[in-house]
């Protein structure tokens, strides 16, 4: 049986920061403004029993929604090319895992880390997100009516092969 945990502090929605490949991707960690940690599913096998169309019984596989972000657009929209970069070498080239030390060129996986802070902004858990490749980049939406406190943002989507929790 599982101990009732003994820290009664909450977890705040702004507690966390976002690692990913630093060199290579510098203003996706910095201007992170939402990050959506993905759900996951084991998938059942059905077994038909009698006039029951299917008894669930526990799966082997795993699947993982993507991790989202959204990310605040500078006005040079570096953050932004980036993404649409990253995108473009994954179609244009073969994959680069970024663990291949022999390989040339800019990784197009990279593992991306949410660090998730305590009430005193320190690192209490951190999630790894394992060899991640950008699936979808979002649209940007110019406003001529919106406020002079809005910032322009945009989504990225990540898929990747599992998660640990370090």
């Amino acid at each position: 049986m599982a101990d009732l945990t003994t820290n009664l502090n909450y977890l705040q929605p702004t507690a966390y920061k976002l690692s990913i490949d630093r060199e290579n991707y510098p203003n996706l960690e910095y201007f992170a403004q939402t990050i959506t940690h993905p759900g996951m599913i084991l998938n059942p096998s059905e077994v038909p029993f009698r006039k029951i169309a299917g008894v669930p019984i526990v799966g082997g596989t795993l699947t993982f929604n993507e991790l989202n972000a959204t990310i605040i657009l500078d006005e040079a929209l570096t953050g932004y090319n980036e993404m649409y970069s990253w995108i473009r070498r994954v179609v244009d080239n073969l994959p680069v895992k970024a663990m291949d030390r022999t390989a040339t060129g800019t990784p197009t996986y990279a593992d991306i880390t949410l660090s998730i802070l305590n009430s005193a902004n320190n690192v209490s858990k951190q999630v790894k997100y394992l060899e991640c490749i950008p699936v979808a980049l979002g649209d940007i939406n110019f406003e001529s009516t919106a406020s002079g406190t809005e910032f322009i943002t945009f989504t990225v989507a990540f898929r990747f092969t599992y998660f640990e929790l370090i």
